[in-house]
């Protein structure tokens, strides 16, 4: 099977023996946007983005705007009407031709839809050449409604990032209630991905100031992020705080353990393990006042965790 995986997807489909189940989902990878999903885009406020730096280390932001922001004028091109705050990890990045994975997502209605290609600054946004069009299934999206305003969050005006390599324990009490996140990772050759990541809060553990693990449960059979971790282990994940509007962005190395049997966690297929070597916490970066979740059934129960209502 060659299709339109890669060497480290398709070893990574041996691994879960998902050989048929991976061929039959890489036909829905599509190298255009279908009229459907041009018109999805345009009413978006929120995209994912990843890339590498120029170290080669791999981060994750948002960008966000009033619907429209987003706009696909013909099959193989994205327009973006907004760029990251000056400190944002990948601002430099995205200030000239770079590889991305994108993610639109519509957590209200529980869409989303994964995008990658070639990046470059084109005005006051971003023009993106597209080479893999994705359309991914709604499982694990936590149902929020935005608030009404584009407003930024409380802290309004520039953000003004607060940095370091581990996290701090304030930091990692929010990692361990959150509910979603989102990973962007990239192949041997730079081409970028991001994916979202949803449980019910506790799904993401932290295990020390540097190291973090969440359960990889049964998603489309293509394993994308963890096909480009088998051949790039550099990744980096972006927390959105839907109350305040702030976003926790980490860079590090990630391992899959394809035998998760030992752990006894609910759902888990296999454990991702996360090492931090990079943080920056932005405020503002997200419109504040989200509603509260209303939590995916497809969620698995965490361990000592509480029973929740799920829709």
């Amino acid at each position: 099977m060659t299709g339109p995986y890669h060497r480290g997807e398709r070893e990574a489909h041996r691994r879960a023996g998902l050989g048929e189940e991976a061929e039959v989902s890489g036909r829905a990878i599509r190298d255009t946007v279908p009229p459907v999903a041009a018109a999805f885009l345009t009413t978006q406020r929120l995209l994912v983005a990843g890339a590498a730096d120029s170290r080669g280390d791999v981060w994750a932001t948002l960008l966000t705007g009033p619907a429209g922001f987003l706009r696909a004028p013909d099959e193989r091109t994205l327009e973006i009407g907004a760029r990251t705050a000056p400190d944002d990890p990948l601002a430099s990045t995205l200030a000239g031709p770079a590889r991305v994975g994108m993610l639109a997502i519509e957590a209200d209605t529980r869409r989303r839809m994964r995008m990658n290609g070639h990046a470059r600054p084109d005005g006051d946004g971003l023009r993106v050449a597209l080479d893999q069009v994705v359309a991914n299934c709604p499982k694990y999206i936590q149902k929020r409604t935005p608030p009404e305003a584009d407003a930024p969050g409380p802290h309004g005006g520039p953000a003004r990032a607060r940095t370091g390599d581990r996290l701090t324990p304030e930091q990692q009490r929010f990692l361990a209630g959150a509910d979603t996140f989102f990973v962007a990772t990239a192949d041997e050759d730079g081409h970028a991905d991001a994916s979202h990541r949803g449980g019910n809060p506790g799904f993401l553990q932290v295990l020390a100031p540097d190291r973090l693990r969440w359960p990889d449960y049964t998603g489309n059979a293509m394993l994308l992020t963890l096909g480009n971790l088998l051949v790039n282990p550099r990744a980096g994940l972006v927390v959105p705080d839907y109350a305040t509007g702030s976003t926790l962005h980490l860079t590090g190395t990630a391992h899959t353990t394809w035998d998760p049997g030992a752990a006894g966690i609910p759902g888990a297929q296999r454990l991702v393990d996360f090492t931090v070597t990079g943080v920056v916490e932005l405020p503002g970066t997200l419109p504040a006042g989200w509603s509260p979740p209303a939590y995916s059934r497809f969620n698995p129960a965490v361990p000592g965790g509480a029973s929740l209502p799920a829709v």
